[in-house]
């Protein structure tokens, strides 16, 4: 499938690269399987310290591959055990869903005219699925504050650059004037739409567009087309009253709730040197059930609009990420493309229900195995099993 990848961007010394390495300190087992892993990211207090994007790749938590694992194992044992314990000697390897986070370069304003690191930035971004938006909340007095005032001026600093390198695309288009080309004509009504929209200081994917339009913007790769998160770089103080917090900032934002996260990069970097044991009771200390990054990544899922389904078969245990709204034709292929191709039907059975029978054996024997063809869409945590001809 396309690579599904999260920017993390904002103005410099916002503590975009703390929260990078963080993810991939915490994840440091995961990064390690992974061929080509990039290193940690530079962390400097002066702007520009990330050139080139730095890349993660981050298993997405999902406790349900665990409970999976664990039914597997039994179901080929003659001893029963308890599938919330996950006490079983023998589980098959467990492969979650990921997503790819890039560091890119702190902005400044004027990006969109090349100031600063500004082609860099808007040619990284560009490539990007989502963008996370990082920015201060935080009150270190010893780090430079570049540009940076209040998180609302922060945000609309980035998105005005994003509108303004927008624009430059749109007015580069050419009119094709009274021509019989109704695609064409099409083609330039909404790229005068968009125009008009950024023009009135309104980002692209706030502009309505049916579905023939849409599939015409996507071509045109528009920077403030993307989805957006934004993390709020909180003090650790702050994370007792997160939800609060992003309440109250999604509306001074003027953001949906959804799209917001308050997060402590320098609480996330420290608790990435400890162990599991050490995180948790940290954790309590700060009143806090669970990591930001947790949190974080699951949102940045969201934001993507993904979910996963998964399989269970006694070699691997895997969460399989899908667009929302996938069929389970879709579903096979990104198992391998010849399975779209030789579709039979796919055997789906809801998860709880799944881990309730203890397996597919006894799941068959309830009942609660239904088959469905091509058309099915596939919902959240579905396990599958594909049957597919020769």
């Amino acid at each position: 499938m396309s690579s599904l990848s999260c920017g993390i961007v904002g103005l410099p010394n916002v503590g975009k690269s703390t929260l990078f390495n963080a993810l991939l300190k915490r994840q440091a087992s995961f990064a390690e399987a992974s061929e080509g892993q990039a290193g940690l990211a530079k962390v400097a207090n002066f702007p520009f310290t990330t050139i080139e994007p730095n890349i993660g790749v981050v298993p997405v938590p999902d406790s349900r591959l665990d409970k999976l694992a664990v039914v597997v194992a039994n179901s080929f044992t003659s001893e029963v055990k308890d599938v919330h314990t996950s006490e079983v000697s023998k589980k098959p390897p467990i492969v979650p869903a990921t997503v790819e986070f890039l560091d890119i370069a702190g902005l400044i304003a004027g990006a969109h005219k090349g100031e600063g690191l500004g082609n860099k930035f808007l040619s990284h971004i560009r490539e990007v699925s989502a963008v996370c938006h990082v920015v201060r909340v935080f009150t270190d007095p010893d780090i430079i504050k570049e540009g940076s005032i209040n998180p609302k001026s922060d945000l609309e600093t980035v998105e005005t650059e994003l509108k303004l390198a927008d624009l430059q695309t749109l007015e580069k288009q050419k009119d094709p004037g009274n021509t019989p080309n109704k695609e064409l004509v099409k083609w330039w009504e909404v790229v005068t739409k968009l125009r008009v929209a950024l023009q009135e200081g309104v980002a692209a994917r706030e502009v309505e567009l049916n579905e023939e339009e849409t599939k015409i913007a996507k071509q045109l790769s528009l920077l403030t087309s993307k989805p957006i998160l934004i993390c709020l770089n909180v003090d650790e103080n702050d994370l007792k009253d997160a939800n609060k917090l992003e309440l109250k900032f999604a509306e001074d934002l003027g953001v949906h709730a959804s799209q917001v996260i308050a997060i402590s990069a320098k609480v996330e970097s420290e608790l990435s040197a400890l162990d599991e044991g050490d995180q948790k009771n940290y954790l309590e200390d700060l009143g806090v059930k669970e990591s930001g990054l947790e949190r974080l990544i699951n949102k940045a899922f969201e934001t993507l609009g993904l979910i996963t389904y998964l399989t269970a078969g006694e070699k691997e245990v895997r969460a399989w990420t899908i667009r929302l709204g996938s069929t389970s034709l879709t579903a096979a292929g990104e198992i391998h493309t010849d399975f779209i191709k030789n579709f039979i039907k796919a055997d789906v059975v809801d998860f709880d229900k799944f881990i309730d029978s203890g397996g597919w054996k006894n799941a068959r024997e309830a009942g609660f195995v239904r088959s469905e063809g091509k058309k099915y869409v596939v919902k959240d945590g579905d396990v599958i099993e594909f049957k597919i001809g020769t």
